[in-house]
C-alpha cells in the first residue's frame, strides 16, 4: 500500500521548473553581468563568476547565486564585488531586465495543457519564485496559466525568500489547505529545503534547471526529468 500523502495542491518554482533554465537564462545571465558591470566586460566576467555563472556561456552551476538566489541577494553580492551601483538601484535594474526576459523564456513543456490537466484533477496550483512577483505574473500571462492559479509570489511579495518556509505558508493560507496536502516542485536545493521546512507533503525535484541528480535525489521524494511527467507521477 502506498504511503504517499493525499496531494490536493501543487506549488511550482518558476525558472528551471516551468522554464528550461539554461535555454532561457544563459543570454540573460550574460546581459545581467554586463549591466551590473556598467559595460566593463572584465568586471562582468568577475561578477558572473561570483554568481556561479560561466562568463563565456552564461550557464549557471547547480545552486549558484543566479540560479537559486533572489535579485536583491545577487545585487548585494555584485555591489560588494565592485559593481558601480548602489544595491537598491542595481536590484531595480536587474528586476527590470529579468522581467523583460519573459518574452524569450523557453517552457519545458506545454504549460497551459499541464496546468489545465492538473486543475481538472481538482488540484489547486501556485507559483513561488525567487524572481520578482511581476516576472511571475508576466510568465503566467504569457503561457496562459493565470486562470489556473490560486497563488503567485516572488521574493518581493512579503512571504520571505527561499529556502525559508514562508512561500509555502502563503500558498496554504491562500488555498486553505494544510502543508501536508501540498506538493512542492522545484529544481534546486532551495526549493527542497523550503518544502521540508514547511512540512510539505511531497517534495518533487526536476532536472530542467541548474540542479543535479546527485544534489537533488537525497532531498526529494520524487526526482523527475521534467514536469512533463508530473501528472502521471502524482496519479499513477
Amino acid at each position: 500500500m502506498s504511503t504517499r500523502p493525499a496531494i490536493r495542491a501543487v506549488l511550482f518554482d518558476k525558472d528551471g521548473t516551468l522554464i528550461d533554465y539554461q535555454a532561457s537564462w544563459a543570454p540573460t545571465n550574460l546581459g545581467a553581468g554586463l549591466l551590473a558591470a556598467g559595460g566593463d566586460r572584465a568586471l562582468a566576467a568577475r561578477l558572473l563568476t561570483v554568481a556561479g555563472v560561466d562568463p563565456a556561456t552564461g550557464h549557471a552551476v547547480s545552486d549558484g547565486l543566479l540560479a537559486s538566489g533572489h535579485t536583491a541577494e545577487v545585487a548585494r553580492a555584485w555591489v560588494e564585488a565592485g559593481a558601480p551601483f548602489g544595491t537598491a538601484e542595481l536590484t531595480a535594474r536587474l528586476d527590470a531586465l529579468f522581467q523583460g526576459a519573459v518574452v524569450a523564456a523557453v517552457p519545458v513543456c506545454d504549460l497551459a495543457a499541464l496546468f489545465a490537466a492538473l486543475a481538472g484533477r481538482g488540484l489547486r496550483l501556485g507559483i513561488a519564485s525567487s524572481d520578482s512577483e511581476a516576472s511571475v505574473l508576466a510568465t503566467a500571462a504569457r503561457f496562459g496559466l493565470a486562470s489556473h492559479l490560486a497563488f503567485a509570489c516572488g521574493y518581493d511579495s512579503g512571504h520571505g525568500a527561499k529556502p525559508g518556509r514562508g512561500m509555502v505558508d502563503g500558498f496554504c493560507a491562500a488555498t486553505g489547505l494544510p502543508a501536508d496536502a501540498v506538493a512542492v516542485v522545484g529544481d534546486s536545493s532551495h526549493d527542497m529545503h523550503m518544502a521540508a521546512a514547511a512540512g510539505a507533503g511531497l517534495r518533487v525535484a526536476v532536472l530542467t534547471g541548474a540542479g543535479s541528480a546527485g544534489t537533488l535525489r537525497p532531498l526529494s521524494d520524487l526526482l523527475l526529468p521534467s514536469i512533463a511527467g508530473l501528472e502521471q507521477a502524482l496519479f499513477a
